[in-house]
């Protein structure tokens, strides 16, 4: 009985040594996916229309869930404040302070990761 558990166990440690020997490593898919994106900014009065433009799908009913390679949604810092979730690839900022302004616009996948793409513009509301 002793010599056969101790075959027994002789061979679970032979197999859990060599499955971990040869076990290969597993890599995710790297999301290869660079979305364009170009920023323009028209002032009236003291409001700016930002106009995104981007191959991203910008996916309001994803958002804040899974990522899905080439979709996702619009990240908007003015004057290097809080950021803004934009969900349309055009937003309106109202009631801005007359002088020059500083907008980031950056594309995020709907986890909210960065696509790290991004642009700054300025203006002025006079």
């Amino acid at each position: 009985m002793r010599i056969c558990k101790s075959i027994c166990l002789t061979a679970a440690m032979a197999i859990f040594i060599s499955g971990c020997g040869s076990a290969k490593t597993s890599t995710a898919p790297t999301n290869t996916y660079t979305p364009t994106l170009e920023v323009s900014a028209a002032v009236n009065g003291d409001a700016v229309t930002l106009q995104m433009t981007t191959d991203l799908k910008i996916s309001k009913e994803h958002y804040d869930h899974q990522r899905v390679a080439g979709e996702g949604h619009i990240h908007i810092s003015l004057d290097k404040g809080e950021k803004i979730v934009v969900t349309d690839k055009q937003k309106v900022l109202d009631h801005l302070s007359k002088g020059p302004h500083e907008v980031k616009v950056s594309l995020h996948n709907n986890d909210h990761t960065p696509y790290d793409v991004s642009k700054t513009i300025t203006f002025d509301v006079k």
